[in-house]
């Protein structure tokens, strides 16, 4: 496992193994070497990504390949996405210079983070795009401002570089709750959801993907620290009981005593 003092860089169903190669050109060029993929389509270690990379063999041959964004993501405390359109939902917009800043400070608290880039030709999904912690766009002439997977890649990732050079180390709080990683996250997720399933909440299977994403959306936002995410869990899990009829009434510094009834006080 790579230490969290670097991003990871996260290329969500990469198409060509030539773009793959020259991403890790870029990210060689700003000491970045934790290259996990999301279903990549084609063979990185194939000759022409070999040569695309132009001496930075080594972060491909140590490259990670995952089943699902979330896979590669679950032992990351913040995510950023990269994208060149707004999307629906409510995030924080970082520029790259913004955003190396808010990882470099992360990091120094020992939290791992990850940016995510999009296919060649798509970009992110909106689902991917709903894991992320903020959005990362560049700001460039409106009337051109596609760039090639390499260019992404190395924009942000020379940010992050500048930033070790510009910004003094972040001191560690020894009282600091530690953040969720987005494995937890997502376990928090499933068993929300499970629930408002089960009450009938996202019964509009037209509308559920779309209120899905707003709920991460929105607890993502939140920043959830570990001890947090615990009693989120709690809640979901006293709202499901508080469902039951036969819920045995709670007595203040005793056991629970069987539900008898609205009339008992």
């Amino acid at each position: 496992m790579m230490p969290p003092d670097t991003p990871s860089i996260v290329l969500v169903r990469p198409q060509l193994a030539e773009n793959v190669g020259t991403a890790a050109r870029a990210m060689m060029n700003c000491a970045l070497t934790d290259l996990r993929m999301v279903m990549p389509r084609e063979d990185w270690l194939a000759d022409k990504a070999i040569a695309a990379a132009s001496g930075a063999e080594a972060v491909l041959r140590q490259a990670r390949a995952y089943d699902s964004t979330e896979a590669a993501l679950a032992d990351c405390h913040r995510v950023y996405a990269t994208t060149a359109r707004r999307r629906e939902m409510i995030k924080p917009v970082m520029t790259p210079r913004h955003a190396a800043g808010v990882i470099r400070d992360a990091a120094g608290r020992g939290e791992r983070c990850a940016v995510l880039f999009g296919p060649e030709r798509t970009g992110l999904e909106n689902d991917d795009v709903a894991m992320a912690d903020a959005v990362v766009e560049v700001p460039l002439n409106p009337a051109h401002s596609s760039l090639n997977l390499a260019q992404a890649v190395l924009l942000v990732g020379y940010e992050w570089f500048q930033a070790g050079i510009d910004r003094p180390p972040v001191e560690l709080s020894a009282s600091g709750a530690e953040k969720a990683d987005r494995a937890m996250l997502m376990t928090f997720f499933r068993h929300l959801e499970a629930e408002l399933d089960a009450c009938g909440f996202l019964r509009n299977a037209d509308k559920r993907p779309g209120m899905v994403r707003n709920l991460r959306s929105l607890f993502g936002r939140a920043d959830l620290t570990v001890p947090e995410v615990r009693t989120l869990h709690g809640v979901v899990k006293e709202l499901r009981w508080g469902r039951r009829p036969d819920r045995p009434k709670r007595v203040e510094g005793g056991v629970p005593t069987p539900w008898a009834g609205d009339n008992e006080e």
